[in-house]
Order: structure tokens, then C-alpha cells, then sequence
């Protein structure tokens, strides 16, 4: 893994090919969001995070994108099947001041999402963070100290066909089988089911399947 200094290298030429990412310590808060604006509000990739000193960049590979998509979703889907109010964030970046600053793979309100619904630029330090953040760990290593940081209080993480819950504690995150956002739905074997199926049968196919089964109350 790579572990460069950001004074020694001009950040803006490094190319990074799909699948790729890079480590860079002893990054100040104000380089950080140099960077960010540097790079511009519409840029794609790299995605970027940063925590306590430490860059990272990432250039996702379909393997990275894709699933995300697909949980997304699957998200959308079981929140409009229980009429509750969502809004979708996307990979909107969320910062906390000389902390810490990321990009998820996608993220909800939902209890706070009539608070956040007008907003188009966010302030960590007034408004809420996201409730729930998803990211697939295929090219990046999540990073849930920055995740702790801006005080998200679930996040999820799908890696190798796998969904694990982490639940916010005073301590820090704790890994849980049960979600807060979705307590009566078993998300850890639901979720990777799904995103298997979208991929063997297709996205559309598998949500209209899963909009009957939810209808029918049939997602045990």
C-alpha cells in the first residue's frame, strides 16, 4: 500500500487506474481541502477520505460501484414499502472540521431526512450526519474512525458477499446482526441474497421481485 508526502508530490497529476488506491500521511486540514477544491464539487474519482493526518485515494473498480448501487436500492425499496420518508445522499462529502472529511459510498437520512431534504451544501457542525452510510470494501479500506468522527451512527460494509452492521457505541463501532434503521428485517443475509441475484438476474428484475415480496410481507 502505498504511503506517500503530499509536499513531495503534486497531487493533482497522480493517475490512479481502476481499482487502485493510495495512502498519503502527514496531510494538514487545509491541504485536504485545497485538494477538494482543486479537484472540483463535479469530479467522479478519485473519491477521497481523510482522518487525523491521513489521505486516501481511491479509483473504484464496477466491482466497487455496482453492488453499492444495488443496495441502494434494495434500501430505497424496503423504506418506500414501510412509507417512510427517506433522502439519498449519495457520496456526498461530509466533513468535521481539522478532523475529518469522507465521501461515502452512499448514504440516507431517514429520521432526519425532513431536516436535510432542502439542503445542498452540507455543515457537520450544525447539521446531522447521514443515518445510515453503506460502502462496499473491495478497493478501500473503510475508514470507521472518520466514520466515529462525524458520529454516523450505522454503516454498513459489503465485502465478499457480505453485509456487516456497524452499530455507533460510546466506545466506538460494534458489529451487529441486527440493524436500528431496519430492525425487523434481516439485513445481513437478506442484502447479500439480493445483490447476488441483481447481478446473476438483473437489477430491475430482482427489485420487481423484491416489491412483491414485500407486498406479501415475504423477506424473512
Amino acid at each position: 500500500m502505498p504511503i506517500l508526502n503530499l509536499v513531495k508530490l503534486p497531487i493533482t497529476t497522480i493517475d490512479l487506474s481502476p481499482g487502485s488506491h493510495l495512502l498519503i500521511n502527514d496531510v494538514t486540514w487545509e491541504q485536504y481541502e485545497t485538494l477538494l477544491t482543486d479537484l472540483g464539487e463535479e469530479r467522479r474519482v478519485p473519491r477521497i477520505h481523510y482522518c487525523n493526518g491521513v489521505l486516501e485515494l481511491m479509483s473504484p473498480l464496477p466491482a466497487h460501484e455496482r453492488p453499492h448501487r444495488i443496495i441502494a436500492y434494495i434500501v430505497i425499496n424496503i423504506l418506500d414499502a414501510q412509507e417512510r420518508d427517506w433522502e439519498d445522499f449519495g457520496s456526498t462529502t461530509f466533513k468535521k472540521t481539522k478532523k475529518a472529511g469522507l465521501e461515502p459510498d452512499t448514504c440516507f437520512y431517514i429520521q432526519n431526512a425532513e431536516r436535510v431534504r432542502s439542503l445542498m451544501r452540507m455543515d457537520m457542525n450544525n447539521d446531522p450526519p447521514p443515518d445510515l452510510a453503506i460502502e462496499v470494501d473491495v478497493t478501500s479500506k473503510t475508514t470507521l474512525e472518520a466514520y466515529a468522527i462525524l458520529q454516523v451512527p450505522e454503516v454498513w460494509i459489503y465485502d465478499n458477499e457480505r453485509l456487516t452492521i456497524h452499530l455507533l457505541e460510546k466506545d466506538g463501532y460494534q458489529v451487529s446482526t441486527i440493524s436500528r434503521v431496519f430492525p425487523n428485517v434481516p439485513i445481513t443475509t437478506l442484502i447479500p441474497a439480493l445483490v447476488k441475484e441483481a447481478i446473476a438476474t438483473g437489477t430491475s428484475t430482482m427489485l420487481r421481485d423484491l416489491r412483491r415480496r414485500l407486498q406479501a410481507r415475504d423477506f424473512q
